[in-house]
Parts: structure tokens; C-alpha cells; sequence
């Protein structure tokens, strides 16, 4: 059972590096990058083209747990990811291997740096309308509570974004969003069908890494960031209150 995974119905940890320059291409660097990928961790075998540029390789889903890894590249983007991990630290393991292998794999160096990003996603599968049940979970701006009493004020929308710094520079980043699937059509009809209502918690720093810093440190540092504000925060504000207005409908 993952250390997260009581918090929703599906629980993740991705990775991104976004960079300036356009990584490798070639058919050689590509291929290369996933057989040393691979050799960590060997159940990764499923490898295709997602689109144009895009190149996955995946392990196949676990029956009983439904967790499993991937890893992609883009053509300015390397992603990692793993779905229901047994803990936390097994999939910030993974994200760790990938940035040690990539200044030597894809050529990336620590001034190519845009951003670097751990997000922790949170989806849970409900019926009715997502938008009520996340004002009712985590409430609405006072400021725009009176809408909500329009005639015809059913909510179609209710998707909360906060973004603050972490530092003094505001280099480093924190983002929590939410996302609903309930549409205007099914709010018209009352006709609901069970969909993901998703959390999504990034920490993501910008800007190139310094002369001494490394990619797989700084990804710890920002995952550390991360489990921190989940604990702290997260949990208790907005997961813990979601699962009780699922529960109660």
C-alpha cells in the first residue's frame, strides 16, 4: 500500500526537466538513453512513439496494485513517472536515476535548464457534479460567494489555482490546482457517470542550476519540498475534506 495512496483512488509522482535547447533526436542517443533505463529497471519493456518526437518506455500495470513506471522524451522535455508507487521514495528513486543519466545519455547540461518540476497527483473517481463537491470540500473566494445565488446559478466550473514562491527569488515554485470533468451537459441533464477528479501539486524551480549543483540533488531537494507541504498542508486541507464530500453523496 503506498504511503499516499489512502488519500485517493489512483495516486502518482512525476518528474519533468524542461530545457532550452532542443535535446537529441537521433535514432542512436534515443534508444541508447532507454537500454540504460531499462537496465535499472528491466521491467520497463514496452517502448513506442506517442507522437511525432515523443518516445515512451513503460512497464505494463501491475493487477493487483495497478502501479507501474514510464519515462518519455520530448523535444525539449524529459519526463518521469510512476503510478501508485509502493512509497514515495520508490518513485523519487526512479526520478533520481533518470537525472543521473541524462547529462551523460541526452547532453544535458545544468545551464540548460528552464525548469525543473515534481508534481504529485491525486485523482478520485466520483459521481455528480466535481464542481459542488470542491466547494464544498475546500469552499469559493468570499468574493464571489453571491454568484453562486444567480437564478440559474448552477456551478459549471470550480477549478481553484494557487501559485507561490519558496524563496526569496521566487525561483523556486509551488502550484495547486484541481481538475473537474463534470461538463455543462451533464450538469444540464443530471446525468453523471463516474469520472477522475484530479489534485495536482507541483514544486518546480527555475532558471539554470549553478556550478555546483547537479540535477538528481536538486530534484531531491524539491521533492523534499514537496512531501513537506503535502504533510503539512495538503492533506489535511484539501485531500482528508475531499474524501468526506465524496463519501457523503
Amino acid at each position: 500500500m503506498s504511503d499516499y495512496g489512502t488519500f485517493g483512488d489512483e495516486y502518482y509522482v512525476n518528474m519533468n526537466l524542461s530545457t532550452e535547447m532542443e535535446l537529441p533526436q537521433g535514432r542512436e542517443s534515443v534508444l541508447h538513453y532507454f537500454e540504460q533505463v531499462q537496465r535499472r529497471y528491466p521491467k520497463m519493456a514496452n517502448f513506442y512513439a506517442r507522437e511525432k518526437d515523443e518516445y515512451v518506455l513503460e512497464e505494463e500495470k501491475e493487477k493487483d496494485s495497478g502501479s507501474y513506471r514510464w519515462v518519455s522524451v520530448e523535444p525539449k522535455r524529459i519526463n518521469s513517472g510512476m503510478v501508485s508507487p509502493t512509497t514515495y521514495e520508490d518513485a523519487c528513486e526512479q526520478h533520481r536515476a533518470v537525472l543521473e543519466l541524462v547529462p551523460y545519455e541526452l547532453s544535458v547540461s545544468p545551464l540548460d535548464c528552464e525548469a525543473l518540476t515534481v508534481m504529485l497527483g491525486f485523482d478520485f473517481v466520483c459521481k455528480g457534479n466535481h464542481n459542488e463537491i470542491v466547494t464544498e470540500a475546500i469552499g469559493i473566494a468570499p468574493g464571489l460567494e453571491k454568484f453562486t445565488q444567480l437564478p440559474y446559478g448552477k456551478l459549471l466550473s470550480n477549478e481553484p489555482v494557487v501559485q507561490f514562491a519558496l524563496d526569496e527569488d521566487c525561483k523556486t515554485q509551488c502550484r495547486i490546482s484541481f481538475e473537474s470533468r463534470t461538463g455543462a451537459f451533464q450538469i444540464r441533464t443530471g446525468e453523471f457517470s463516474e469520472e477522475q477528479l484530479s489534485v495536482y501539486m507541483m514544486v518546480r524551480r527555475y532558471d539554470s542550476l549553478g556550478a555546483k549543483e547537479n540535477y538528481a540533488d536538486e530534484f531531491t531537494r524539491l521533492s523534499q519540498l514537496c512531501r513537506d507541504l503535502v504533510d503539512e498542508y495538503l492533506i489535511d486541507s484539501v485531500l482528508r475534506p475531499l474524501q468526506t464530500a465524496i463519501s457523503i453523496r
